[in-house]
């Protein structure tokens, strides 16, 4: 019976079962990569160069779109070598690495997210005080914590984690390291502090969703109330995609990690699994910025800037 002693690397779940199909999916993730790339790199880009883009609202874009950046490369550049070179392997250190930085990335991600909805709420419905509850040293603040909490739950749950003693094997029926999986192949009896520890984290995340439903709702109907059509669709069009991008995260995400063990089928681990790590990271930068006036326009000067440099 091997326990995490004696284990050097795990198994993970391979794409496709044919050479063919591997290939397939070698090149439909890398497409998927460099997308998220380009689009949160072009948004990194524009908002740090363009002074306009120096405010509050754009400076969590900004945020958000290095952390998607970090999201996204800590899972798929695995996925993509291992369907690349037709091997399942991961490192007992490269698991835990990749466990712990997925974990920091999604949880600073969604604690920005609720920042970011606050941002909106102090806007929308306190115009007059937010040049004072959301100056430069609030925002930064506001920022350094989201990405504290992130160090420090994925801290959290990587120590609880790796410290389960394993008696069913080293397969890891997921494409990446992740929590749940662990506790699939822990000692019988040993995970209840693992999973006490999710279930309190997965309170403390509802605890936040309930927070930007509330903030919506205060900002839906100070919205109702505006006197103009046009500040109406405005602020509408900038709400409904945030909403529907943390709904889409947290059910895939609570789905993933507080399902009952015995609903579990690889193919739906595998697609829960790509909602709420791949999608998000990739369409972030579509919803969140590229609606934006003001981004499309610096976004286009950095890329007019590269094409005449490249000349």
């Amino acid at each position: 019976m091997p326990n995490s002693s004696s284990i050097s690397e795990f198994l993970l779940l391979p794409l496709a079962d044919t050479r063919q199909l591997q290939l397939l999916h070698f090149w439909l993730l890398l497409g998927i990569y460099l997308a998220a790339l380009l689009g949160n790199g072009l948004i990194s880009t524009a908002v740090a160069c363009d002074r306009r883009l120096h405010t509050p609202m754009y400076f969590f874009l900004l945020n958000l779109a290095l952390l998607d950046l970090g999201c996204i490369s800590t899972t798929l550049p695995k996925a993509m070598a291992n369907a690349l070179w037709d091997t399942r392997a991961i490192s007992y250190a490269g698991c835990a690495a990749q466990l712990f930085f997925f974990l920091f990335f999604i949880t600073a991600e969604y604690f920005l997210l609720t920042i970011m909805s606050y941002d909106r709420y102090v806007a929308i419905c306190k115009p007059l005080h937010y040049g004072t509850l959301m100056d430069s040293r609030a925002c930064a603040t506001m920022a350094a914590a989201a990405w504290g909490a992130g160090v420090f739950y994925s801290l959290l749950h990587t120590a609880s984690t790796f410290s389960l003693p394993l008696c069913q094997g080293n397969v890891d029926n997921q494409f990446f390291c992740e929590i749940p999986q662990f506790l699939k192949l822990s000692c019988s009896g040993f995970f209840l502090r693992e999973l006490v520890l999710i279930i309190f984290s997965a309170s403390l995340l509802f605890g936040c969703f309930v927070f930007i439903v509330v903030s919506y709702v205060q900002i839906f109907l100070a919205v109702l109330r505006m006197p103009s059509e046009q500040g109406r669709h405005k602020a509408f069009s900038t709400c409904l995609p945030h909403l529907a991008v943390v709904s889409l995260f947290l059910s895939s995400a609570f789905f993933a990690h507080l399902k009952p063990p015995f609903i579990s089928y690889p193919l739906l681990d595998l697609t829960v699994a790509l909602l709420y790590s791949v999608v998000p990271p990739t369409l972030n930068p579509i919803i969140y910025s590229m609606r934006y006036r003001e981004i499309k326009h610096a976004v286009s000067k950095v890329l007019q800037y590269a094409l005449f440099q490249l000349q």
